[in-house]
C-alpha cells in the first residue's frame, strides 16, 4: 500500500480533472503528466502561455532582526545585497561545500524573507543557522506557487492585475491582486521564457487557476517542465546537482559570493575550486527519442561521464540530456553514449542550447 501523502495541493483535483496519478515529489501529489500531449504543453510556454503548479517546492517565511543574518549563513549569496522587492537565487551547502539544495530567497520588507527550496535540506540547516539569533521561522503549505511562463504570459496577467507587470523586472516581486485575489507577483520561473510565479493562499489559488484557464493558459505537467528546462540549462536538485557536487562544478560559481563574510561551507567551498571532479554540459544526442537517465558517456571506452537529465525536444529536433563529463572535455567534442542497448554518439553542446543570451527570461 502506497503511504498517504504528507502535503495536498488545493489544485490537486483540477490536475486529476486533468488526467493526473498525482505522483509523489517532495511529499506532494504533483501532475507529472496529463492527458494532454506534453509537446503541446511545451509549444505553449514557448509560444504563448503555459502554467505549472510548483506549490510542491516548499516555502519557509524567516522573520525578525537577526534573519538577515540567518539567511547569510544558510546560503552562497551576499544577502545584504537582496534588497526589498527584490530576490536572488543562490546554493545552501553542506559543512564540506557539496550543495545540500538550491532555492531562491526574496526579501519582503520589514525583516521579513521567503525562502523557497526543493527537495534538499534546507530547513534542518536553517534551524541550525537560526540558533541562538532572533529569528522566526516558519513552513507553510497554505501558500501555493503557480508559476505562468512564456511569451504571452505578461500581457495576459496584466490584463487582470491592479499593477502595471512590465515594470517589473527579471528577480523582483510585489504584492498585487490577480483577479481581485492578494497575492504576491515574482518575474521568475524555470522555462527559459519570460514568466511569472503566482504566490497566493489556498482558498484563491483555485479561482485563480480557474480564470487563467478562461483566459487562454494552458496548464503544463512536469513532464513539459523537464523538456523546457534541460533547453534552459536549468538544474534540478537531485538529478543533476548532489550533496556530491561544489557549486564550481555545476554551473552555479556565479550564485557564490566569494567576499562576503562565513557561511556554512565556505572554508571547504573555497579550498574545492580549482579540484572539480566533473563539469555539468548539455549533449546533443544523435538519436530519435529521450535517452535512458544513468546513460554512460565513453571515450576510447573508457567513461567519462553520465547522462543525469534526458528529454526529447519536438520543437529542436534534438534528443538533450544535462550531463556530468569529465571536466577537461571541450565543447565540440564527440563520444559515445550507451544505454539499454542503444549505442550512439553526442557531442557536447554551449548551454543553454536554447536562447544562449537568455534575452527571453531577462529582456
Amino acid at each position: 500500500m502506497t503511504a498517504p501523502l504528507s502535503r495536498i495541493s488545493a489544485l490537486a483535483s483540477r490536475h486529476s480533472a486533468l488526467g493526473s496519478g498525482l505522483e509523489d515529489w517532495n511529499g506532494m501529489g504533483t501532475a507529472w503528466s496529463y492527458a494532454t500531449d506534453p509537446n503541446a504543453e511545451h509549444d505553449a510556454v514557448r509560444m504563448r502561455a503555459g502554467m505549472f503548479d510548483m506549490s510542491p517546492l516548499k516555502k519557509i517565511m524567516v522573520r525578525g532582526p537577526d534573519a538577515a543574518a540567518t539567511l547569510d549563513h544558510l546560503t552562497t549569496r551576499d544577502i545584504s545585497k537582496i534588497a526589498p522587492g527584490t530576490a536572488a537565487y543562490l546554493c545552501v551547502l553542506t559543512e564540506t561545500g557539496g550543495i545540500a539544495d538550491d532555492a531562491i530567497v526574496s526579501n519582503n520588507g520589514g525583516d521579513e524573507w521567503m525562502i523557497v527550496h526543493g527537495s534538499g535540506d534546507t530547513m534542518a540547516l536553517l534551524m541550525e543557522s537560526a540558533q541562538g539569533r532572533d529569528v522566526q521561522v516558519s513552513f507553510t503549505d497554505d501558500l501555493h506557487d503557480l508559476s505562468v511562463q512564456g511569451p504571452k504570459s505578461c500581457d495576459i496577467l496584466n490584463a487582470h492585475c491592479n499593477i502595471d507587470l512590465t515594470a517589473l523586472a527579471y528577480f523582483q516581486h510585489t504584492p498585487a491582486k490577480l483577479f481581485g485575489h492578494a497575492c504576491r507577483l515574482s518575474r521568475t520561473g524555470y522555462s527559459g521564457e519570460r514568466g511569472y510565479e503566482i504566490f497566493a493562499d489556498a482558498a484563491v489559488i483555485g479561482d485563480i487557476w480557474d480564470r487563467l484557464v478562461a483566459a487562454g493558459v494552458m496548464p503544463c505537467s512536469f513532464t513539459a517542465l523537464d523538456k523546457v528546462r534541460i533547453e534552459a540549462g536549468l538544474l534540478f536538485y537531485g538529478y543533476d546537482m548532489t550533496e556530491a557536487n561544489t557549486p564550481w562544478e555545476v554551473g552555479l560559481g556565479f550564485a557564490v559570493n566569494k567576499l562576503k563574510g562565513d557561511f556554512r561551507g565556505k572554508a571547504a567551498l573555497m579550498a574545492a575550486k580549482g579540484q572539480e571532479a566533473v563539469r555539468n554540459v548539455c549533449l546533443d544526442i544523435d538519436w530519435p527519442e529521450m535517452v535512458a537517465g544513468g546513460a554512460a558517456v565513453k571515450m576510447n571506452g573508457k567513461q567519462v561521464g553520465v547522462v543525469n537529465s534526458p528529454c526529447f525536444s519536438h520543437r529542436l529536433n534534438k534528443s538533450l540530456a544535462l550531463a556530468h563529463i569529465n571536466p577537461d572535455i571541450a565543447v565540440g567534442t564527440v563520444m559515445n553514449l550507451s544505454a539499454d542497448g542503444i549505442e550512439t554518439t553526442a557531442v557536447v553542446v554551449q548551454s543553454p542550447i536554447y536562447d544562449p543570451q537568455k534575452a527571453k527570461t531577462h529582456g
